[in-house]
């Protein structure tokens, strides 16, 4: 009796199947004026294996130049179109994230949907702040011979206060400002710093440079995962450090010095910005490391631990508890390793977001906090010692001396090196106090000079003239 009620249950759920296996013809009444020519649209969905540049799955043109695609199936399907991959995945009305659509199979015979943007070409509403600016639309990157965009926020009272101001580099600039060109919601940078000034305190200069589309796992990862590639990461550091940077303080009224400038970004932004700060620790100070990808290489670990503390750092380590789930572990297995390298609890912060998720949203809500404990921390105490007292780079008699003003004894060889307000390196040589540092004859207007050893960094602008 037991065998037949069996049967007669995969039976009738075999008829129950069938009842609901139908198809349905989707159309696109609409795409964005912005798509470009030639592109084709494929759907991805629970039906596809969420592959999103199937051959098997392009719509095609139907007699009224619409695009439309039929489409097989049983249940719920879930699905959205792209252009043949996710970073090309269509998005809200602003070109921000667009949930999963769903259709229920048996429930109408055909649908008829429109496309209201791309994620990689963005929506029509922006929301980015007056104060902030596209500084360059093709930005040279040397290190990998291709281009790419650099947002800029400059403080409310930059073009009347006359006055320098810190530095905070950030990845993944398309989500910073503008929810138009986000991927799944914006940060709020601008509308969060300019709260901070408008309550009267000190906001930095942030420099966003976007990602590279197909190029961002290998741009912020320095080592390789077996099952996902990457590792031009050191390539992308030296970008920010060797050209992006020299570029900004020749340009823009910074403080060049480490102790005012900052690195951020989450994800495998988190990940390239602790790589940044650790290995350039002469040039950075404070590092926002939000949500990190330490699961991708366990050599962050070692790279840490090996590279030691060489200067007095700020680490503002987030992530949610209900993100991936080796995320909290992962965050604290790198602060003790960071305390192992030699960095005292007052230069770490671990903050663990409960019911954090994965998403903007939190990196949005967590910004202020983590600006704040890294620029406006009074309280921290381990920057002891202002090195631009101490040190100076500059011109006498026609000549460019570098000067230990507290120590006229000092014997330490110092790096120097020159960059051209452009990030190009002009020259680089060994230089010791109260000698003059050679450079080329004839070289002459703004420069960057960068000097570093014996346990100080000193990067300041100089002018070159004939006396």
């Amino acid at each position: 009796m037991k065998t037949k009620i069996t049967v007669l249950f995969f039976f009738l759920l075999l008829v129950t199947w069938h009842i609901k296996a139908g198809n349905v013809t989707i159309i696109v009444t609409s795409i964005p004026a912005n798509t470009p020519v030639g592109d084709h649209i494929y759907i991805a969905g629970n039906f596809t294996g969420w592959e999103p540049g199937n051959p098997n799955f392009i719509l095609s043109t139907n007699s009224l130049s619409q695009l439309q695609i039929v489409i097989e199936g049983t249940g719920t399907l879930e699905f959205k179109f792209t252009r043949g991959g996710w970073d090309t995945v269509e998005g809200n009305a602003n070109g921000g994230f667009l949930p999963n659509r769903t259709f229920t199979i048996g429930s109408s015979d055909t649908l008829g949907l429109t496309i209201l943007s791309w994620e990689d070409t963005g929506g029509t509403t922006h929301t980015a702040a007056e104060n902030v600016t596209v500084m360059d639309e093709n930005f040279a990157m040397p290190q990998f011979n291709r281009t790419r965009r650099i947002w800029l926020f400059l403080p409310a009272d930059y073009a009347t206060s006359g006055k320098s101001y810190p530095v905070l580099y950030m990845h993944d600039g398309q989500n910073l400002f503008d929810i138009a060109t986000s991927f799944a919601g914006e940060w709020e940078v601008d509308e969060s710093l300019n709260t901070f000034f408008n309550d009267g305190k000190e906001v930095p200069i942030v420099v966003g440079v976007d990602n590279g589309g197909g190029d961002r796992i290998d741009e912020y990862t320095p080592w390789a995962n077996p099952g996902y590639g990457g590792g031009d990461g050191d390539k992308y550091a030296q970008f920010v450090v060797e050209t992006l940077k020299p570029y900004i303080d020749g340009n823009y009224r910074t403080k060049p010095e480490r102790e005012s400038t900052g690195v951020m970004g989450s994800s495998l932004g988190g990940l390239i910005s602790f790589y940044i700060a650790v290995k350039y620790q002469d040039v950075f100070s404070k590092a926002g490391v939000f949500s990190p990808s330490f699961w991708f290489s366990d050599s962050c670990y070692s790279f840490a631990k090996t590279t030691g503390r060489k200067f007095p750092m700020q680490f503002y380590i987030m992530g949610g508890n209900n993100e991936s789930g080796g995320l909290v572990q992962e965050m604290e297995n790198m602060i003790d390793t960071l305390y192992a390298a030699g960095f005292s609890e007052e230069e770490i912060k671990l903050k663990i977001v409960p019911g954090g998720q994965h998403n903007e949203y939190l990196w949005r809500t967590q910004f202020p906090a983590a600006y704040e404990w890294l620029f406006l921390n009074p309280s921290s105490g381990i920057f002891d010692n202002k090195l631009i007292q101490k040190f100076s780079i500059k011109m006498v008699n026609g000549n460019l001396v570098f000067e230990n003003h507290l120590d006229s004894s000092d014997s330490s060889v110092y790096q120097f090196q020159l960059y051209a307000t452009d990030g190009r390196k002009i020259s680089e040589s060994t230089v010791y106090s109260g000698e003059n540092i050679p450079i080329k004859p004839g070289l002459k207007g703004v420069f960057i000079a960068h000097i570093s050893g014996s346990g100080i960094t000193l990067t300041e602008k100089v002018l070159l003239f004939e006396p």
